[in-house]
């Protein structure tokens, strides 16, 4: 079942789980199956019958939020045109391991995607893959386990929050893929089904017939209550909304 978070005219935006591919080669889920599957039985149409689905923007496989997609061809290039250059608001929560110590701050560095994998490092500014990736972030909850981040992103690199938060000592939980010790969310023997405690919380952007300005915020799913155990040294009130 889709969590469906906005949907007017042609611009659908949904709650995408943990563990499920934006998008994928055919014969794979995908948000992107789902969603075409919905317009299906909605429209009465067979499963093998052709969708237009454009796809505005991508999460991560283990990331959790707010991701949207666009029903013609029109409004995808305009939500696409509006994610390029970089007029979309985004706000995404992680949870990370140990204590960042200043209360807000900028994350600047040149990162490398490598060639063939899904992973991404940081190199030197002369290095011929680099690109700047700048991110803001300011402490909305600390405890024992860790720091609980509000992060914008100026720039949209692949993996960019990940692997930003990873050099500096603070990997996402349950982020095996860059050395985080600690397990997130239910327990799947296949790793590819883990998620991480890193969520697209928000959107805000233009509606892209319309121009109306669209504000979206993802709820959490249930497994960022493990983060207010008794053991990580807060209670479940001190946790952001």
């Amino acid at each position: 079942m889709l969590d469906i978070l906005y949907e007017s005219g042609p611009c659908l935006v949904v709650n995408k789980p943990t563990g499920i591919l934006t998008q994928a080669p055919r014969g794979i889920e995908s948000m992107e199956t789902l969603v075409k599957d919905l317009y299906r039985r909605r429209e009465g149409k067979p499963s093998e019958a052709k969708v237009y689905l454009g796809l505005a923007h991508r999460i991560d496989r283990p990331v959790s939020g707010a991701l949207t997609f666009a029903r013609h061809v029109r409004a995808a290039r305009k939500l696409c045109a509006q994610f390029a250059n970089r007029t979309v608001g985004k706000v995404y929560w992680a949870f990370v391991e140990g204590q960042v110590v200043e209360d807000e701050g900028t994350w600047r560095d040149f990162l490398h995607k490598r060639h063939g994998l899904a992973r991404a490092e940081v190199v030197t500014a002369d290095h011929p893959g680099a690109k700047h990736a700048v991110l803001h972030y300011r402490v909305l909850w600390r405890s024992v386990a860790g720091s609980w981040l509000e992060i914008q992103l100026e720039t949209g690199r692949t993996h960019q929050i990940r692997v930003q938060a990873a050099t500096r000592g603070h990997p996402v939980w349950g982020d095996a893929h860059y050395g985080s010790v600690v397990p997130f969310g239910e327990p799947h023997e296949d790793i590819r089904r883990r998620g991480i405690a890193l969520h697209a919380r928000s959107l805000i952007f233009n509606h892209p017939m319309t121009g109306e300005p669209v504000d979206v915020v993802a709820p959490l799913a249930p497994a960022w209550q493990q983060l207010a155990l008794p053991g990580n040294g807060a209670g479940e009130a001190a946790m952001p909304p």
